[in-house]
C-alpha cells in the first residue's frame, strides 16, 4: 500500500475517533451543568480539547450554549467537530479507490450534517442533548458501517490503528484532566454525580454498575478506565487492539519501521498489562498516565516516519 494511501486512512479514523470523544463529553457536560449550575465549569473541557489560553477559559467556561458553538461548528478551532469531520472527509475524498461507497456515504452525510446552515440557530435555540444525540448517530453509523463493508487488508488495519491510538490518548487525556481537579481542591469524590458523568463521557458508566458493588470511588473508576479489558474504552483495550491490528502489517515489506513499531507498541503493552491501580495510585496517576501518553505520541510519530514518509 503506498504511504499516502495509509496516511490519509490512518488520519480519516482519527479525526472521526476525535470527533465521536468530543461528542460525547460534551453531552454529558452538558446534562451535568443542568444538574449541577453552582459548581459546574467547563474548564475541563476545553483544556482537553483546546489549546486556550487562562483568560480565554474564563471566557468560555460559564457560558454552556457559546462553548457548544466553538466546539462543534467554530472555523476558528482546529479542534472543533466542523474542522475534524471536515479533515475527516478530506481524507476520504483521497483515498476513495480503497474504501467502500457505504463508508465515503456515512462521511459525507456527517459532513452535511455539521455545515447545515441551521445548525447554529438550532445551538442557540433547541436542546443541545436532542442536536449532540444526531451527531453521535452519525459516528456510529461510519463505525457500524465500516466494521461491515470494509475488506480485512491492510487499509483496514491502518483505519483501526488510528482509532485505537487516538481512543487511548483521549482516554488517558480525560482521565488526567478529571482527577487533577480533584487535587486542585475541588475534591468531589463523594459527589455520585461527578464519576457517574465520568464515567457516562467514556461510555463505561453500565459496565460500571455491573463490575463494582461498592459505589462510586476514585480507585475503581480508574482501575476500569485504565486496566479493564472488557471495556472498549480503556487504555489497556485500546493498547491491546493497537498491537492486534499493527501485527498485521508483519508482511508489508517495511521490516525496519516494523521491528521498532512493534518495540514501541510491546512494551507499552506491557507496561499497562503489569500495572496495578494499586501501585500506580501511590506513585500518582498523573506521572503514569504523562508516561503513557508520552509512549502513544512516540508511536505516532515512528508511525509518520516509518510508514507515512514524514521526515
Amino acid at each position: 500500500m503506498l504511504s499516502r494511501v495509509a496516511d490519509s486512512l490512518y488520519w480519516m479514523s482519527r479525526y472521526l475517533e476525535r470527533t465521536d470523544g468530543i461528542l460525547r463529553m460534551l453531552k454529558m457536560n452538558y446534562a451535568s451543568s443542568q444538574d449541577d449550575r453552582q459548581s459546574f465549569t467547563w474548564r475541563p473541557v476545553l483544556k482537553i480539547f483546546s489549546s486556550l489560553s487562562e483568560a480565554e477559559l474564563d471566557h468560555f467556561s460559564e457560558d454552556g450554549r457559546e462553548v457548544l458553538r466553538y466546539m462543534l461548528i467554530d472555523k476558528e478551532n482546529p479542534n472543533s467537530v466542523l474542522n475534524m469531520v471536515t479533515r475527516s472527509r478530506e481524507n476520504a475524498r483521497a483515498v476513495q479507490d480503497h474504501i467502500t461507497k457505504e463508508v465515503w456515504q456515512c462521511l459525507n452525510e456527517f459532513y452535511h450534517l455539521v455545515k447545515n446552515e441551521n445548525l447554529p440557530l438550532q445551538l442557540q435555540h433547541e436542546d443541545p442533548i436532542t442536536i449532540l444525540d444526531g451527531l453521535i448517530r452519525q459516528g456510529q453509523l461510519y463505525y457500524g458501517t465500516t466494521e461491515v463493508t470494509m475488506a480485512r487488508g491492510e487499509g483496514f488495519c491502518f483505519i483501526n490503528i488510528g482509532k485505537y491510538l487516538e481512543r487511548a490518548i483521549q482516554t488517558a487525556d480525560v482521565l488526567d484532566v478529571k482527577f487533577s481537579n480533584l487535587s486542585a481542591g475541588s475534591n468531589p469524590t463523594s459527589y455520585t454525580t461527578f464519576w457517574k458523568y465520568l464515567l457516562l463521557s467514556v461510555s463505561g458508566y453500565e459496565l460500571y454498575l455491573k463490575s463494582y458493588r461498592s459505589g462510586f470511588e476514585a480507585r475503581n473508576v480508574a482501575e476500569q478506565t485504565l486496566f479493564n479489558n472488557q471495556f472498549p474504552r480503556s487504555v489497556s483495550y485500546s493498547v491491546n487492539q493497537l498491537h492486534r491490528y499493527f501485527e498485521r502489517l508483519g508482511n508489508s515489506g517495511n521490516q525496519p519501521g516494523y521491528q521498532e513499531l512493534m518495540f514501541r507498541i510491546g512494551k507499552l503493552r506491557s507496561r499497562v498489562q503489569y500495572s496495578k491501580i494499586d501501585e500506580v495510585l501511590e506513585q500518582g496517576l498523573h506521572p503514569y498516565l504523562k508516561d503513557i501518553r508520552h509512549d502513544l505520541y512516540a508511536i505516532g510519530s515512528a508511525l509518520n516516519q516509518h510508514y507515512f514518509a514524514y521526515r
